[in-house]
């Protein structure tokens, strides 16, 4: 039984995406050498590692088994290149950092910038998922840093504020909800929606504060980004949801209402989260102690 590096990555992009065609993306590989590797790995081993369903795929006991040790050793060949970086060029390191949508378009941009900068031998792999599955995929490791809303429960992991914004409505400029100081969501679903793409951890959050008032989002369009919700928002198609920080950017250019939102999940300190200090390679320390940095 011979399973290389990139059989160990595949298996957990595949097992935290739940699914083979996103896990081959993860891993910058085609579907079919994908699928190809999956079964490889399952004949070697003479045993399942996945369930396969119409909803995706899950880690059997076996598979599950295999997560823990691959996850293990690829820390371990991580540590390696960073500890014979010294004597070598090229990159000699990657970070993991995981971040929710609000983190990841307002306020990385920048702050990766700098480190990035200051460490040209160090490359980031970089990926948005939702606030409580950060904690879980920093909890076991999968993840060397993430940064999620400060509401949510981080358990046992080492944490550090990192940046303060709220969430607010844009509207068309003469829109009903244009000129209120603020307003509830559930109002706001009242309404045409324009959002992110369903992909988004927003987006699914958002569904989420939806279905507990029992109501859908009415979403007429989903984009890539706030900007362009921005600009779909003047254009008339409904009102969205977005950071105030691109709200103050966006009515420079734009004819657009603000509004703020007045449930208390709306206001979002972001907080990055990491194993215990002492469980840090270097260059992960390194990005934490750059991301606290003042803005």
């Amino acid at each position: 039984m011979r399973f290389d590096l990139t059989d160990l990555r595949l298996f957990c992009d595949v097992a935290d995406a739940g699914s083979i065609t996103a896990g081959a993306e993860r891993s910058a590989l085609a579907l079919a050498a994908a699928s190809t590797r999956i079964r490889g790995m399952e004949q070697a081993l003479g045993a399942a590692l996945l369930i396969r369903s119409r909803q995706g795929v899950t880690p059997t006991e076996a598979g599950r088994t295999l997560l823990k040790h691959a996850r293990a050793m690829l820390a371990q060949s991580a540590q390696l290149r960073e500890d014979l970086s010294a004597f070598a060029g090229g990159f000699s390191g990657e970070v993991r950092l995981l971040a929710n949508t609000n983190a990841l378009t307002e306020f990385l941009p920048e702050a990766l910038s700098a480190f990035l900068a200051a460490h040209p031998q160090v490359s980031v792999d970089l990926e948005e998922r939702l606030s409580d599955e950060i904690v879980g995929l920093v909890a076991e490791g999968s993840a060397d840093v993430g940064i999620v809303a400060g509401t949510v429960d981080v358990g046992a992991l080492a944490t550090y504020p990192f940046r303060s914004d709220r969430f607010v409505v844009v509207t068309p400029a003469g829109h009903q909800l244009d000129g209120q100081a603020s307003v509830r969501f559930a109002q706001v679903l009242d309404y045409d929606l324009v959002g992110l793409d369903r992909a988004a951890s927003l987006q699914r959050f958002l569904a989420g504060k939806a279905a507990r008032e029992g109501r859908p989002l009415r979403l007429r369009v989903q984009l890539r980004s706030f900007d362009a919700v921005c600009r779909m928002v003047e254009a008339g198609v409904g009102v969205g949801v977005v950071p105030a920080t691109t709200a103050a950017r966006a009515v420079k250019t734009m004819s657009l209402g603000v509004v703020e939102l007045s449930d208390d999940w709306a206001v979002r300190e972001l907080t990055i989260v990491v194993r215990a200090d002492a469980e840090l390679r270097p260059y992960a320390r390194a990005l934490v102690e750059s991301l606290r940095a003042p803005a």
